[in-house]
């Protein structure tokens, strides 16, 4: 399957969600999965993003939906970038040679 990495920001909103149902942030995990999408790794971070997800999803159509179901509530707003395992990234460079 393929890597994805979602970076996400809240809303005025998805902030005054979570401060009011932290939980709610796994159930949004669910809701992903639920829609074919695998969550491997999630962070929250400091800066212009407040979270980073790493995802696992069988095609482009996939992670789309999930992106846009999630960013369709209002709660927040994605950035969705394929991610390619290092070992394979260079292994087709070696290709080309």
């Amino acid at each position: 399957m393929a890597k994805f990495v979602m970076l996400t920001t809240l809303t005025d909103e998805g902030r005054k969600t979570i401060t009011e149902n932290p939980g709610r942030i796994k159930e949004v995990n669910k809701e992903a999965e639920a829609m074919g999408a695998k969550i491997l790794a999630q962070y929250a971070v400091l800066g212009p993003y407040d979270f980073i997800n790493i995802i696992e999803a069988p095609s482009n159509e996939v992670i789309s939906k999930v992106a846009v179901t999630l960013g369709a509530r209002g709660t927040l707003q994605t950035m969705t970038l394929a991610a390619m395992d290092i070992d394979a990234f260079v292994g087709s460079i070696k290709k080309q040679k």
